[in-house]
């Protein structure tokens, strides 16, 4: 038996509540480091608990997103549903947002945070909630992916990883109305009332912009045909928004001076890989491509369309470092080595570490023998912490020539390419030197399975 009306609102009710209050404690609990971890686990946890009886949306941007996307509930039945979840979304925020006022006796405000303008609080918001409601839709509601995998909480809820640490520091890292509505009103006797309505506006735009893109890089889910300049334009669509989501959160989290940067990154890499993995492969680095062309595996990617990628891949790079230095007013930040060490230890460092990241892709994406249809969106992501978390204080972790070249583009008026070449140069040997390994240690299990019928 179908879940009844009662039921889904229910779940809808309690799912929201429990990410708002979350949203909360942790920031009346002055949490810092794990906040954006904790809040992220919350959603995630709801999800899992509550997608078989209301969708789990917990977030009136993500009915919305459905609802254009018409993957709610049922033909006729789509914006009804919507206003349904909307309302008790924002009534479970908006009681969320009194409890915890009650629990601490105190609130804070929803504003964009000192020094910000509501032009750029707005911008990530808008470009966080569409992340979030295009990971929704292409993990749960793709005809590829739907009712099919156990990644898709996974996948969710490491959107809010991504965009809590580097955007949270400009707008507070709402992505949704309910939570907007939740802190504004519980805010409201001391700090006043209203920036809930900026903060849907913006959201509600990421929704729209997300049910697009969703089409765009699935036509065939909307009955277009298609042929091979349609798809090559999905992949390409694809790889331009992974890399430009994955550059915008290097960006935010390093002028954000972020506590968790390197996690908040690797995230944001992860659940845009669990969206589009299916549609372009999620390169959404050129060193990866390099790899994947190194090694023969891929035999749907030619040369000519391997170089199509990287330069998609770089034109992302370039717009989402105008984007965070926009948000920024301005600001940027150079790539080069870290004091106390020069270009040689950063080749080192880069060739290594980005070596580890494509040998992973090789290894758990690629490969038809040791491929990992759950966890390859979390492993391939894993390989950012470590990257990161390793030599960030060397070369700054790039590991990608898209983040090197779009980091430097800030500073080529002055110091020129130099420096982004040679991270390239370096990031791309790593790639290479992934394929070559990976020839050896599986040279007997693909050529099985290529003489296989």
């Amino acid at each position: 038996m179908a879940p009844t009306l009662v039921s889904k609102c229910a779940a809808e009710f309690v799912g929201t509540f429990l990410l708002v209050f979350t949203v909360g404690c942790n920031v009346l609990g002055k949490t810092a480091v794990w906040a954006g971890v904790s809040i992220a686990c919350v959603l995630m946890v709801c999800i899992y608990a509550f997608a078989g009886i209301s969708g789990a949306n917990f977030n009136p941007a993500v009915s919305i997103t459905l609802g254009l996307a018409k993957h709610m509930g049922g033909p006729g039945m789509d914006w009804q549903m919507v206003g349904i979840y909307c309302g008790v979304q924002i009534a479970a925020g908006i009681s969320a947002g009194v409890l915890y006022l009650a629990l601490f006796g105190n609130a804070f405000q929803l504003a964009p945070a000192v020094g910000f303008t509501a032009m750029e609080a707005g911008l990530c918001e808008l470009f966080y909630t569409f992340m979030l409601c295009f990971v929704v839709l292409n993990v749960a509601c793709s005809k590829a992916n739907a009712g099919k995998n156990q990644f898709y909480g996974l996948a969710i809820g490491f959107v809010i990883i991504a965009g809590a640490y580097g955007a949270g520091a400009v707008s507070g890292g709402c992505f949704n109305p309910a939570v907007a509505f939740g802190i504004d009103v519980s805010s409201a006797t001391k700090e006043g009332f209203g920036w809930c309505f900026a903060y849907l506006a913006w959201e509600v735009v990421g929704a729209a912009l997300a049910a697009i893109l969703f089409k765009v890089v699935r036509p065939e889910d909307f009955g277009s045909d298609v042929d091979e300049e349609t798809r090559l334009a999905s992949k390409l669509t694809s790889e331009f928004l992974g890399t430009f989501m994955l550059v915008l959160t290097v960006g935010l989290n390093v002028l954000a001076k972020s506590p968790a940067g390197a996690f908040s990154i690797a995230a944001s890499l992860t659940c845009m890989i669990y969206a589009l993995g299916d549609v372009s492969g999620a390169h959404f680095n050129p060193a990866v491509t390099v790899a994947i062309l190194c090694s023969k595996l891929d035999k749907d990617l030619s040369l000519k369309d391997g170089c199509r990628y990287m330069l998609t891949q770089i034109v992302a790079g370039f717009a989402a470092a105008m984007t965070y230095s926009l948000i920024h007013h301005g600001e940027s930040f150079p790539l080069g080595p870290a004091p106390g060490f020069n270009l040689a230890q950063v080749g080192i460092a880069e060739t290594i570490f980005t070596f580890v990241l494509c040998l992973v892709v090789l290894c758990v994406a690629v490969s038809k023998k040791t491929n990992n249809s759950t966890m390859f969106g979390l492993a391939i992501g894993s390989c950012v912490t470590v990257g990161g978390f390793a030599i960030g204080g060397i070369s700054g972790g790039s590991l990608n020539p898209a983040v090197s070249f779009a980091i430097a583009s800030r500073q080529f008026m002055k110091t020129g390419p130099t420096h982004a070449l040679i991270y390239a140069l370096f990031e791309m040997l790593g790639g290479a030197a992934a394929a070559g390994v990976l020839m050896i240690t599986h040279a007997d299990v693909e050529k099985k399975d290529d003489a296989m019928p």
